[in-house]
């Protein structure tokens, strides 16, 4: 069972979910707290109730810090459980992709065991359940166009200016 704690950022309403084991869901910014709620009626094992646990307060000040841009980095345990062997590979090698930085599908996938497991990883990165922590974000298409995300291209565009590498995606892109 979950742990939950949704909150309000400077960006919206966000969730985070915690196990025994670590940080293991982020909702990212919704309009709402019942945007928020929504969202966990579709990760199973969630309970709705506000526990005061150092995880999910350190999380909720870390996320503030970072949309609040003090913070780039992250010192959390996490909870990958729920991934399969080779998306728990693909979220741990996202983590390394420093901030500010951007890493094309290809050159993840190359890094994790070839260049043929590119939509592998394209879908790995898209069941990401912990984004900015585990920053999908940073990942865009070969041609530098921007690619995708989970939870929708101005989330990812807003993410990546914050970090201040949105300039490096191609303009065209930018506008989609």
């Amino acid at each position: 069972m979950h742990r939950v704690l949704m909150f309000k950022s400077r960006w919206g309403w966000m969730g985070v979910a915690a196990s025994e084991r670590g940080l293991a869901a982020i909702v990212l910014p919704r309009v709402s707290r019942s945007a928020v709620a929504a969202d966990w009626c579709h990760k199973a094992g969630s309970s709705h109730r506000t526990p005061s646990d150092t995880v999910l307060t350190a999380a909720r000040q870390q996320l503030t810090e970072y949309l609040a841009g003090t913070r780039t980095t992250f010192d959390l345990p996490l909870d990958f459980s729920r991934g399969t062997a080779f998306q728990r590979r693909v979220w741990k090698m996202l983590r390394g992709i420093p901030y500010g930085e951007l890493w094309s599908y290809r050159g993840l996938a190359s890094r994790v065991g070839g260049v043929q497991y590119a939509r592998a990883v394209g879908a790995a990165v898209g069941a990401n359940p912990l984004p900015i922590i585990v920053p999908c974000h940073r990942v865009i298409a070969q041609d530098e166009t921007i690619g995708g995300f989970s939870s929708g291209l101005p989330a990812k565009r807003r993410l990546l200016a914050l970090e201040g590498s949105l300039c490096r995606v191609q303009p065209s892109a930018r506008r989609r």
